[in-house]
């Protein structure tokens, strides 16, 4: 048996024994090397061949987590509208993609969707990704490629009325791009200058350029400099500043904006009562920071207590969550979030209708609950967009 077959039978093999044995699933993490997905999988967004749902963390087939650089779910939704889908970043600049096709957002030159991984074509040398609802975006070079859905110009291809894109294809003007982020029919680019350039779908404000109106190429957000990172949400972006500062905008209705309002903005704005922060994230429609002294706070939508705080108020300002300790990553979709622990634990907490905390159940617990024990070696997480699946590596 040639070495590539003998992988491809080893990783179906451990997927099959994931879903048949939901307690090994979550104790032989610390002891195999695969990348990890759990809850919906109706578009084969959990990357193990199926289409069946996963109440524990399972294989994704043929991924290694020493391979993976970077990945970033996508999509999301229910019924007809569903697009669930994820890229993988390796270490050796190829992206694999897996999931929904339905806009062309895997790459692979057709809308069909796969319930496997396998390599975008002709795509090499790329140092960062992200997948937003329906399209994805690549670092190259310092230029960004783009594929998917352009139907609200999110790919950055100025008046091209092609839709969708099926392959990469070249975001117009940019260079010296340091990292990106995809949202919900929308784009973001941070340069090495520390300026952040945005491009797509302009309601809510989402772009930051002052106004809401639809871009077709890369846009400077004014009044914005030395931003050091960004994250961004389905239809609101933070930006994480060298004085570790946070600023926000786009959609503000569940205070995913942190400045003691529910109104959008089309401009920066500053996250309250935050400073000397380390690190951001963002989930669907609220937002995490890591502060330097390590602690955690958060803030906005929170109706299925996806923040964390015993409540299930949304938080317009920013909240420290006292049980949160040890946090190398935050992910969340529409109405969950997970946390990966500096003990190589995943955590998470929020609904859990679609198990999409993968800690063996649908209950929806009243703390936070084990997807992952400690000894796992998982130091990231991503979930999908808007959806129901989470992924560990």
């Amino acid at each position: 048996m040639s070495p590539k077959r003998r992988l491809t039978l080893l990783a179906s093999l451990t997927a099959a024994t994931a879903l048949a044995s939901p307690c090994l699933s979550a104790h032989a993490a610390g002891t195999d090397p695969w990348v990890r997905a759990w809850g919906e999988n109706a578009q084969g967004q959990l990357g193990n061949g199926s289409l069946l749902p996963q109440q524990t963390p399972a294989a994704v087939t043929g991924i290694t987590r020493d391979d993976v650089r970077e990945m970033s779910g996508g999509g999301g939704g229910a019924g007809t509208a569903a697009n669930a889908f994820a890229v993988a970043l390796l270490k050796d600049g190829t992206v694999k993609s897996w999931g929904s096709n339905t806009t062309g957002q895997l790459g692979n030159g057709t809308t069909t969707a796969q319930s496997f991984p396998a390599t975008v074509a002709g795509l090499s040398g790329v140092s960062e990704v992200s997948a937003g609802l329906n399209h994805v975006l690549a670092v190259k070079g310092g230029r960004i490629l783009a594929w998917g859905s352009n139907a609200s110009k999110q790919l950055g291809t100025g008046q091209d009325t092609t839709n969708p894109y099926k392959n990469p294809i070249p975001v117009q003007s940019l260079d010296k791009v340091k990292d990106v982020g995809a949202g919900c029919d929308f784009s973001v680019a941070l340069r090495q200058d520390g300026t952040v350039w945005t491009w797509g779908k302009g309601d809510n404000g989402r772009l930051g350029t002052g106004n809401n109106t639809t871009r077709e190429t890369p846009q400077k957000v004014p009044d914005l400099a030395d931003v050091e990172s960004i994250a961004v949400g389905c239809d609101h972006v933070l930006a994480l500043t060298a004085d570790g500062t946070v600023k926000s905008w786009g959609k503000g209705a569940e205070g995913q904006l942190g400045n003691d309002s529910t109104i959008d903005s089309n401009k920066p704005v500053d996250v309250a009562y935050l400073d000397a922060v380390a690190r951001i994230f963002a989930t669907s429609a609220s937002g995490f920071a890591v502060l330097d002294d390590g602690s955690v706070a958060g803030w906005g939508k929170n109706t299925d207590r996806q923040l964390g705080d015993g409540t299930n108020a949304n938080r317009t300002t920013p909240v420290v969550l006292d049980a949160l300790q040890g946090v190398q990553s935050i992910a969340g979709g529409a109405d969950f979030t997970l946390a990966a622990l500096d003990d190589g634990s995943v955590i998470g907490w929020g609904a859990n209708g679609a198990a999409q905390l993968g800690d063996g159940s649908t209950t929806t617990p009243t703390t936070t609950t084990t997807a992952l024990p400690p000894g796992s070696g998982i130091t990231h997480l991503t979930t999908t967009m808007t959806g129901k699946s989470g992924f560990a590596y």
